[in-house]
């Protein structure tokens, strides 16, 4: 199965244990269950929420519905504070990638650097965000679902916290990510969320 790999440049030594466990751990679930589950069904969530494909998605949106562009506002300007934030992050602590997956580039690889995870922070931002809206304007965001995926909106919400999730976990199956990676980029996800929705709407 290999020895789990804990290189760190800006971790305190006294979390080295964690790290270490925190290796074990996601070498342990990434052997387990990457034979369980179809890899292309990985790579699906992988590129379903990379920012080349989620950006111009919310963008696009914006510009094709203006009765809705309100809405699209705080996804837009989220989606840039996910990416600076993120890349803050890493660029702090500089955790390297796990090495034992070195023959599966991913889809966009945008640094070399692996806490936190931008694809876990992501998609709980959108998550969180969508929630939000839905919950304190649901009648709008009723309406452009109902227009335009044909979809009962709750059933929708389920399937966003779905793809989410599972979009998160991916990351550590695919050998990405180690489990705090994911579980960091996750919180910070949230928050960010939550910024937009209280501040980012216009």
């Amino acid at each position: 199965m290999g020895s789990p790999e804990t290189t760190t440049t800006s971790f305190p030594s006294f979390l080295k244990p964690l790290i270490t466990i925190d290796a074990s751990v996601s070498l342990f679930l990434h052997t387990l269950f990457k034979p369980i589950f179809p890899i292309f069904l990985l790579l699906l969530l992988e590129y379903s929420a990379d920012f080349w494909f989620s950006f111009p998605v919310s963008l696009s949106l914006f510009l094709a519905s203006p009765s809705f562009s309100s809405l699209f506002i705080p996804f837009i300007l989220g989606h840039l504070l996910d990416l600076a934030l993120i890349g803050l992050i890493k660029l702090t602590f500089r955790r390297t990638l796990p090495h034992y997956n070195p023959n599966m580039s991913p889809a966009v690889r945008a640094d070399n650097f692996s806490f936190p995870s931008g694809h876990a922070s992501r998609v709980m931002f959108l998550a969180t965000l969508f929630h939000l809206i839905f919950q304190n304007h649901g009648g709008l965001i009723s309406d452009f679902i109902l227009r335009w995926v044909k979809f009962q909106p709750g059933f929708f919400l389920f399937g966003v916290w779905v793809w989410a999730i599972l979009t998160a976990i991916s990351r550590v199956l695919l050998g990405r990510h180690f489990l705090s990676d994911v579980l960091a980029g996750a919180f910070v996800g949230v928050l960010e969320g939550i910024v937009a929705f209280q501040f980012l709407r216009f």
